[in-house]
């Protein structure tokens, strides 16, 4: 079963214009740019046959064949990384089994999220797209929660059936829990983990639906497949130890910075 494995970018983000292309400084202090890391987290996973940049920018594409990427142009008028995803396999004219959208502000994003998310994919023939799910401790919870209260728009919040089939995704901190959890303990919180795989066709579909109302107001693109009442299967994933973030605000570059020293990642 083949995987293709798009990481789609975009520089005129409306938070952070430029993103694909900050440095971020590892453990040992060398600078590499987002979608170079991007890449990397890409082209650690097992099992994927082929690896893309869609982008719409010259600049994107410039950097990124010059570490040695493969690279898609796609329109500016692709309004989100699914869109562009869509548009980048049918630019590309291939039919992969599987296509992963490995979005380039995740460069933290262990290989085993990708495996196990595929493997979710192919285990349930009844969901259209699969994304994975990681349960909070306390401090993830606290640090999402403290995001809020100061107005930036952090990490993406997952709640799911008994049968792993999602209800709702949210910026906000969702479920509600009275009390406080202790900083390494679980909490009742599931972080969304950006990333996504898709049968081909429902993904193909998805380009020609308008944007929903849910959508819309929470900037989720996620949503519009729930609109249309598609399944989506949450993968719940392991830390193994790793720290993951993802890098919403210019904010986030120190704490990504940090956890990457921390975890002597370069």
């Amino acid at each position: 079963m083949s995987v293709l494995i798009v990481i789609p970018a975009r520089h005129a983000s409306t938070r952070y214009p430029g993103k694909p292309l900050v440095d971020l400084r590892g453990a040992s202090g060398q600078p590499r740019s987002l979608i170079r890391r991007s890449w990397d987290a890409a082209m650690a996973v097992t099992g994927a046959d082929r690896v893309v940049v869609a982008t719409d920018d010259n600049r994107i594409r410039d950097h990124a064949e010059g570490f040695g990427a493969e690279v898609v142009m796609t329109a500016t008028t692709c309004r989100n990384g699914t869109e562009r995803c869509a548009e980048a396999v049918a630019n590309l004219g291939i039919a992969p089994d599987i296509v992963v959208n490995l979005q380039g502000d995740a460069p933290l994003t262990p290989a085993w999220f990708v495996e196990d998310l595929v493997a979710g994919l192919r285990a349930d023939p009844s969901a259209d797209v699969a994304t994975p799910v990681l349960r909070c401790t306390g401090r993830m919870r606290a640090d999402l929660i403290a995001d809020r209260h100061a107005g930036r728009v952090g990490g993406t919040t997952a709640v799911f059936g008994h049968d792993a089939q999602a209800l709702y995704f949210s910026k906000e901190v969702i479920p509600f829990a009275a009390g406080d959890f202790g900083e390494d303990d679980p909490s009742p919180v599931f972080h969304h983990v950006g990333v996504y795989a898709y049968r081909p066709a429902a993904l193909a579909e998805y380009a020609t639906w308008d944007e929903g109302p849910l959508e819309r107001l929470e900037g989720l693109e996620q949503l519009r497949f729930l609109e249309r009442g598609r399944r989506i299967l949450c993968v719940t994933v392991e830390s193994r130890g790793r720290q993951f973030w993802e890098l919403n605000n210019p904010e986030d570059v120190p704490r990504l910075e940090a956890m990457m020293s921390a975890m002597n990642l370069d």
